[in-house]
C-alpha cells in the first residue's frame, strides 16, 4: 500500500472512531448567561427575562416552598407568605445564572433550574438553609439532593423559618 492510498483509509478509520464516541445529551448547555428576575410567583417559582427579551417561567429544582396563595385545589400553607416575601427580597429585579439538570422542563412546561445570585450563592440552597423551603427531589434531577438534605437538617435543628 502506498502513502496516497493510506490517507483515505486513515481518514475513514478516524471517522469511524469519532462516530462511536459518547453522544451529547439532548440538552447540552448547563448554564445560562445572566438573566433578570422580573416576577416572583412564590418561594420556588419566578419569571426571568433573557438578554434577547425572551421571558421564561423558572421552577427551582430540588426544593418546595409552602404555597403562598390559594390556587385551584391548593390552599395557603403555613409559612407560605413568609417564603414568598423572602424569595421576592432575594430575587426580584436581580440578575441570576441558571443551571440545568437532566430534564429541562416539567410536566407543566416550567423550566427547571438551580439559580445562582451574582455572588455565586445558590438560591435553592439558601431557601432550604434559611427554612423557607424543604427538600423535594424528583429523579432524575437529583444533582444536589444530598446538599439540600444536609441544609434542611441544619435548618430544622436551628428551628429556622418554617421549622420554628
Amino acid at each position: 500500500m502506498n502513502t496516497k492510498s493510506q490517507i483515505p483509509f486513515f481518514l475513514l478509520l478516524l471517522a469511524i472512531l469519532f462516530s462511536c464516541g459518547p453522544k451529547k445529551p439532548a440538552f447540552s448547555q448547563t448554564r445560562t448567561t445572566a438573566v433578570t428576575v422580573f416576577k416572583v410567583s412564590d418561594g420556588d417559582t419566578f419569571w426571568v427575562t433573557y438578554p434577547s427579551g425572551k421571558e421564561e417561567k423558572i421552577r427551582l429544582i430540588g426544593i418546595n416552598a409552602p404555597e403562598s396563595r390559594r390556587t385551584g385545589s391548593k390552599e395557603v400553607e403555613y409559612f407560605g407568605k413568609e417564603a414568598s416575601d423572602y424569595a421576592k427580597r432575594l430575587l426580584l429585579n436581580k440578575q441570576v445564572t441558571l443551571e440545568f439538570d437532566v430534564q429541562k422542563t416539567d410536566r407543566y412546561k416550567r423550566t427547571l433550574a438551580y439559580a445562582y445570585l451574582s455572588s455565586g450563592a445558590m438560591v435553592n440552597a439558601i431557601l432550604v438553609r434559611e427554612g423557607y423551603a424543604q427538600v423535594a427531589t424528583y429523579p432524575p434531577n437529583v444533582k444536589y439532593q444530598s446538599l439540600f438534605q444536609k441544609l434542611e437538617k441544619e435548618a430544622r435543628s436551628a428551628k429556622r423559618g418554617l421549622w420554628k
